[in-house]
């Protein structure tokens, strides 16, 4: 029953706690407490920063941004240290499975939620901040020669695994390469407008919500 608490329940509860905490919708609540109506009726609907940002409002944004990556980094931290009370170190990493998925699919809003990247990187920077803060760098780096946000963070991320595999382990390099998987399923409509020339550059209107 031990073997059996330790190899099958320990893991769910650590993916379960993940995914509430990441679940949480910061930027639906937040623009909604600041009365600015539901962010999923504005520009792409998202309720991510880069969506939030389209209210106008740069501190509800940066407010958003905050929220959805200490999600991610709090819930690694929290069962990193319940896994080493246990002695399964590894729960932590589930956790960052369960934080990415909750934010991309949250139950309370139908499992329609972002695109994962703030909470990717939350959970990074628990898992290594000197990755993550290369990832910053990468992004930052290719968002000024392009201008594009969705190039900058899928470029990013791709090279995430890749920095992780080659300094902290093959543990957290396979987690990250999953979470890198959904974030550019996410971002396919991202995609196709930036192979087809029509993705709109950082601080420009997204496409309209399409109608029902």
């Amino acid at each position: 029953m031990d073997i059996f608490i330790a190899l099958v329940m320990l893991p769910v509860v650590a993916f379960a706690v993940g995914y509430l905490f990441g679940s949480i919708p910061f930027g639906l609540i937040l623009t909604k407490l600041a009365g600015t109506g539901d962010i999923r009726a504005v520009g792409s609907g998202n309720i991510g920063a880069t969506n939030v940002l389209r209210t106008g409002r740069k501190s509800l944004a940066a407010a958003t941004l905050l929220g959805d990556m200490l999600k991610g980094t709090v819930t690694v931290l929290l069962m990193a240290w319940f896994g080493g009370q246990t002695g399964f170190s590894d729960l932590s990493l589930v956790a960052g499975l369960g934080a990415v998925l909750g934010h991309v699919f949250p139950v309370w809003l139908q499992f329609k939620g972002g695109k994962g990247v703030a909470t990717y990187i939350g959970v990074l920077i628990a898992v290594s901040w000197p990755v993550a803060l290369t990832f910053a760098v990468i992004w930052a780096a290719i968002a000024a020669l392009s201008g594009y946000s969705s190039l900058a963070g899928l470029i990013a991320s791709a090279a995430t695994p890749v920095l992780l595999l080659i300094f902290i382990s093959g543990k957290a390099a396979l987690l990250f390469a999953v979470l890198t998987v959904i974030v550019w399923v996410m971002h396919r409509d991202n995609i196709a407008r930036l192979r087809a020339g029509t993705e709109p550059k950082i601080g420009k209107p997204a496409p309209a919500v399409p109608k029902p």
